[in-house]
């Protein structure tokens, strides 16, 4: 009990019935769900990777623009893969660059996302079903459906990465 004689508020609360992100409440379960998509996210970009280079099962075609288009997106894609996974690491971990990195990721999945629509579009990739293609497909929706729901899932929430950042330098404060 508080001095008032009501209930003490939980961290996850923050004293003031805002559930803050503690790993019990809602905020804290919404967070680790994101956290897995974001760390699935990075895995499966690097495993399709892993095979486009190693097997070439997931390439939609064989033409050598698609080739030189495929072959520009390693470094885009690994940068996107880098932030996602750090985002997550910063949701589990309750630090405030958890913001700055699910942004970036965010940015980058809608990026790339347009990017590989608008070559599909003009390249008219859609209209060629095959397995591979419809795993693209997916790809397309999983990249900008993600970022589009990413960016106002973490704004919605940025008051929990301003407390973090309190609560992570009152850490470092003490002796």
């Amino acid at each position: 009990m508080s001095r008032g004689g009501s209930p003490s508020r939980s961290r996850a609360t923050g004293g003031g019935g805002r559930d803050t992100g503690g790993r019990g409440g809602p905020a804290g379960r919404e967070l680790q769900v994101m956290a897995g998509v974001l760390f699935f996210t990075a895995g499966m970009t690097v495993l399709y990777w892993v095979l486009y280079f190693t097997t070439g099962a997931v390439q939609a075609e064989t033409s050598e623009v698609y080739k030189a288009f495929e072959d520009a997106f390693p470094p885009a894609d690994m940068w996107m893969s880098a932030c996602a996974a750090a985002a997550g690491v910063g949701l589990l971990r309750r630090r405030s660059w958890a913001l700055l990195f699910g942004l970036l990721g965010a940015s980058a999945l809608i990026f790339l996302g347009l990017m590989d629509v608008t070559y599909n579009i003009n390249q008219d990739m859609y209209h060629r079903m095959t397995p591979e293609m419809v795993f693209e497909a997916l790809i397309n929706v999983w990249t900008l459906g993600l970022g589009a729901l990413l960016i106002p899932f973490l704004w919605k929430r940025r008051h929990l990465f301003r407390e973090w950042e309190g609560q992570s330098a009152a850490g470092r404060r003490r002796p």
